[in-house]
């Protein structure tokens, strides 16, 4: 009981911990970046490239094996000593041999050149991917704190509508207003309710979206405020060009598309090797035991009326009588193959111009994303400026309305109408500033400036 009471104490600690826990951006990013299933994918694709070069390592190394073999024989056979006899036999063979490529038009050295630059671009597509999902997480991060202050300002127009309907239903009791105008603030109360419950809603939206993205439990999840500040006028780049220039050198799918050319030069090297002859070698060691079941292991040999007799017995037939190595050259001349090699060679150059095509066409995707970018950059700022203005003159107007309708002069529906406005003027302020905020780290992430901290 006691242990099991211990056991419930931590489980309630380590939940109000982490209730208490605000994730940073740096903290959601990478947490997207451990869990997210293609980067997964991804590093395993890395290892089987890793796995490539080894493969293409070894081609340099010669093959060596071995081979074991058993038999019976029955009937007339040929023995040890070469004589033919009707007896059960049997024969032990032993092999070693091996062999390797000496000159093979350098096939080994660019296939392993070529499994080397395979491993650097399963690295670029993993950096693309982590590039994507890490803009993914601030755009997230971002639409939770853009919820949070939409419903901080529905609470304070909340706040004044219930401070008003006070102050209404004592004018009404004191008959300065008639009682439509009392229903009148109480309605736009219950509105700017519900206004407040749908911005709740937005914010439990937002967070739910991130959590997904990060892959944790939403109940207790939040997030650290960050200071976005104010947008300047100032734009962090002065043109287009100076971005494009600079993600040229930092972009991994442009890399990657360089890649793949110098992967096409390989294959047209790989291609033209079929042209050079091929050298090889080769090696062995081989040994046999045969014996007569039932029979000594000595070969009887009558030389000039004397007889003789050999040891044959296992260790001698296997390791010296029997015993024979083999070394061997081959080099193989290609004359005609039916033009295959030539066509071979034709296609892989064709397949590099597919792959500088495709450069350039990355390149121009490239520029013209990051030309819109940079629009979206000028035209968020121009928003959120005449944001500032039209929030600036709403507020005037707003306490203008609001002296006024203190003293009676204006009507509760007139003054909600200033007031609506005043609130559509603040939430277009704080949309303009999270659309510059985010379209201007975008810009930062093509430049390669982003940091993420």
């Amino acid at each position: 009981m006691k242990t099991k009471l211990i056991v419930l104490v931590a489980f309630f600690l380590s939940i109000a911990t982490f209730s208490q826990k605000k994730w940073t951006l740096k903290e959601c990013v990478d947490e997207a970046l451990k869990k997210n299933i293609s980067i997964q994918q991804n590093r395993l694709s890395l290892e089987l490239a890793k796995k490539d070069v080894d493969i293409a390592k070894g081609n340099f190394l010669p093959n060596l094996g071995s081979n074991l073999g058993n038999s019976m024989s029955f009937g007339l056979t040929t023995g040890a000593d070469n004589t033919n006899s009707s007896a059960e036999r049997y024969v032990l063979s032993l092999g070693l041999n091996g062999g390797g490529i000496i000159f093979n038009g350098f096939r080994n050295t660019n296939t392993y050149k070529q499994a080397q630059l395979g491993v650097q671009s399963g690295l670029l597509d993993l950096q693309k991917i982590e590039n994507d999902i890490s803009l993914l997480v601030v755009n997230g991060y971002l639409n939770i704190l853009f919820a949070k202050e939409n419903l901080n300002v529905a609470n304070v127009q909340y706040q004044i509508s219930k401070t008003q309907i006070e102050a209404a239903e004592s004018r009404f009791n004191s008959g300065v207003i008639p009682k439509g105008d009392l229903l009148n603030t109480q309605s736009t109360a219950a509105t700017n309710l519900q206004s407040v419950i749908a911005q709740e809603n937005a914010v439990d939206l937002a967070l739910l979206n991130l959590a997904q993205l990060l892959q944790v439990n939403v109940t207790l999840f939040d997030i650290s405020p960050l200071d976005v500040g104010t947008p300047s006028s100032d734009l962090f780049y002065k043109s287009s060009t100076s971005v494009y220039d600079r993600s040229l050198q930092t972009m991994p799918e442009i890399a990657r598309a360089k890649l793949a050319i110098d992967n096409a030069d390989f294959n047209i090297e790989l291609s033209k090797g079929a042209f050079l002859p091929t050298l090889s070698y080769s090696f062995g060691a081989s040994s046999f035991y045969n014996t007569v079941l039932g029979q000594p292991d000595f070969i009887s040999t009558v030389i000039n009326g004397q007889l003789f007799e050999r040891d044959n017995r296992f260790p001698n037939q296997l390791f010296k009588n029997n015993l024979n190595y083999q070394v061997a050259l081959s080099l193989n001349i290609p004359i005609f193959n039916r033009f295959q090699t030539k066509n071979r060679v034709a296609q892989s150059v064709i397949n590099k111009e597919i792959f500088e095509i495709r450069l350039e066409s990355e390149k121009l995707a490239l520029k013209q994303t990051i030309e819109q970018s940079f629009l979206d950059v000028k035209t968020a700022l121009k928003t959120y400026e005449a944001a500032t203005i039209s929030l600036d003159a709403q507020n005037e107007a707003f306490k203008n309305a609001q002296e006024r309708y203190n003293f009676g002069a204006m009507t509760q529906f007139d003054f909600d109408q200033v007031r609506t406005r005043l609130v559509s003027a603040q939430g277009a302020l704080i949309r303009s500033k999270y659309d510059y905020v985010f379209k201007t780290k975008v810009l930062q992430f093509y430049s390669g400036d982003l940091v993420i901290e």
